[in-house]
């Protein structure tokens, strides 16, 4: 998790916003909150709750009432919003910028930023960009890869081949988000996402060759930035001793942040194609997602089996 973000992430983040003052601040201040601020108490002289952290952002109803105020009260108002703790003031729908607001925060050092973006829909992305770049974070040893479309984290022991059934997997057409270590943060509260970290995108350890890079080696479409986490499998050595799930029926689930993901345990064993069991673990789980359970429909097929079978016994 990153404790703050600066106010030049934020403008690098977005094409459309562009510095209208204070571009020698841009790296001084900064954003430890998403909420954004609406200022229209504010503009009123309300200031007993004023959010003086968040970006104060500035749309057609605000500098509307804002061209209401004689020049004095607009200057007064302004300087009042322009606290040390204001990261940034943006303008959206390119609309016009009061000189008093430019005033006040070149007094202040503040930044003033202008988007031709209408106003809430701004305000959705750059609360969707610090909620990201806010939300806390945490590293899963492990592989991640898009599988129809679907993230698969692919976890398990050491030189349990891990990475091989990745790269068979990438081979088949699917794409590589990370390998070795993923990183991982909750987007909201249903939905966890993973990507790879800086010094490790698109960069794949095989043991016996060392590393590799897959979008060298198999193209752009092998890769992917990040994706959301929706499926995990485990894999284990292959232990005669050990029950596993034959079925379908016992449902595994692996909580990150809270937010509890389905998991499924494979065994490894010589002679089992692990990309392809893990490619059809993709497209079953999808399937129950729609609807459809293979293992509801093993039960129903029992059950009608046990139902025809006591009505010839009673016939007999």
């Amino acid at each position: 998790m990153a404790d703050a973000v600066t106010v030049e992430e934020l403008v690098k983040s977005n094409p459309t916003l562009k510095v209208v003052e204070g571009d020698k601040f841009l790296k001084k201040h900064k954003i430890a909150i998403s909420d954004i601020s609406r200022p229209g108490l504010e503009l009123t002289g309300y200031f007993d709750f004023y959010p003086k952290e968040r970006i104060q952002l500035l749309g057609r109803t605000e500098i509307s009432y804002a061209a209401h105020l004689d020049h004095d009260l607009r200057l007064k108002v302004f300087t009042k919003m322009a606290t040390d703790q204001t990261p940034c003031f943006v303008v959206s729908r390119d609309l016009p910028i009061p000189d008093e607001l430019i005033q006040a925060a070149e007094a202040a050092k503040i930044p003033v930023l202008h988007s031709s973006m209408a106003t809430t829909h701004l305000s959705s992305v750059l609360t969707q960009y610090l909620d990201e770049q806010l939300a806390p974070r945490k590293s899963i040893h492990g592989v991640l890869v898009e599988i129809y479309g679907m993230g698969v984290l692919i976890v398990g022991n050491s030189g349990v081949g891990k990475s091989e059934t990745a790269l068979d997997l990438v081979k088949r057409g699917h794409r590589l988000i990370a390998d070795d270590r993923v990183d991982v943060y909750q987007k909201d509260e249903k939905t966890i996402v993973g990507e790879a970290p800086k010094i490790l995108k698109h960069l794949m350890e095989i043991r016996g060759i060392g590393i590799i890079d897959i979008m060298n080696l198999f193209g752009a479409g092998s890769v992917k930035d990040s994706t959301e986490i929706q499926l995990i499998t485990r894999l284990e050595n292959w232990d005669p001793k050990s029950n596993y799930d034959r079925l379908g029926f016992n449902e595994q689930t692996q909580e990150i942040f809270g937010v509890k993901v389905p998991q499924v345990t494979l065994p490894v064993k010589v002679g089992r194609n692990l990309a392809i069991i893990i490619e059809v673990a993709a497209m079953n789980f999808r399937a129950k997602k729609m609807g459809y359970d293979a293992s509801q429909k093993f039960e129903q097929n029992l059950t009608e089996l046990i139902s025809d079978n006591s009505r010839k016994e009673e016939k007999d």
